[in-house]
């Protein structure tokens, strides 16, 4: 049951992310590096967006229980030999 109030809580902060970037860039400054790699598409609200995006994907998988699932068939086959 924790598991799924742990993850609507980081699907919420990833859409919050998405939603409120403005805001989340005013208080938490720009990324450097995204400047680098995403400056003439958008710089640090592209990666602001994209982290919300992530951390929407990741709080879906831990709802659904899918969480270890999903790491053992991407990336436990790097780690098993």
């Amino acid at each position: 049951m924790s598991h799924i109030i742990i993850g609507f809580i980081i699907a919420a902060v990833g859409s919050s992310l998405i939603l409120k970037t403005q805001w989340f860039l005013e208080n938490f400054g720009s990324n450097a590096w995204a400047e680098e790699k995403f400056g003439t598409s958008g710089g640090s609200r592209l990666f602001y967006k994209l982290l919300g995006l992530f951390g929407i994907f990741i709080g879906f998988l831990i709802v659904t229980n899918m969480f270890s699932g999903f790491l053992a068939a991407t990336v436990g086959k790097l780690l098993v030999r």
